[in-house]
C-alpha cells in the first residue's frame, strides 16, 4: 500500500480532488460517462475521495473500507479495495489497481477493462494473468448491478 499512496501523491498536484461520499459518487459518475464507460462500473460505497489528473490520465478513489460487489446479471463477484486507481483514456481504464474478480476459487486482479466498439455492446475485462472476459455493457448499467 506505501508504493502506491506514492503514486497517488507523485498525481495529486494539478489534479482535481473531491471529498465525501455524494460529490464523489457524482463525480465517478461524470468521469465515466465522460470516458464513454457504464456508469455502474464502480459501484463503491461510503467514498472519501476522488481524484483525478487529467494531464496524465491517472485517478484514484479511496473508499471507507474493501467492498464486495455481485454483478448479478453476469453472476460475477468483484472485490473493491478501500483504495482503486487507474489510468484512463477514453472508452479504457488501465494499469488498475485495487480491483478483483473471482475466478473458481481464486482472486483474479483486474489490470485493464475497455470497450474497443461501442455498437458490439461489449466490454472486456483483462487480468493480470492475461486472461481476459467479455461481458454485455448493460450488466454495468447502475439499474443491474
Amino acid at each position: 500500500m506505501g508504493s502506491q499512496n506514492c503514486i497517488v501523491d507523485n498525481h495529486r498536484e494539478g489534479a482535481e480532488v473531491f471529498h465525501g461520499d455524494a460529490i464523489c459518487k457524482k463525480k465517478t459518475a461524470e468521469l465515466l460517462r465522460e470516458l464513454g464507460l457504464p456508469l455502474g462500473l464502480l459501484p463503491l460505497e461510503e467514498v472519501e475521495e476522488l481524484g483525478y489528473h487529467r494531464e496524465s490520465g491517472f485517478m484514484w478513489v479511496t473508499q471507507k473500507k474493501k467492498r464486495e460487489h455481485n454483478f448479478r446479471t453476469i453472476k460475477q463477484l468483484v472485490s473493491y479495495a478501500a483504495e482503486v486507481t487507474a489510468f484512463v483514456e477514453h472508452r479504457k481504464l488501465k494499469k488498475i489497481t485495487g480491483v478483483k474478480t473471482r475466478e473458481l476459487l481464486l482472486w483474479l486482479s483486474v489490470v485493464e477493462v475497455y470497450i474497443d466498439d461501442p455498437s458490439a455492446g461489449k466490454i472486456t475485462f483483462k487480468t493480470g494473468t492475461g486472461l481476459s472476459d467479455s461481458f454485455p455493457t448493460s450488466a454495468f448499467d447502475p439499474e443491474q448491478s
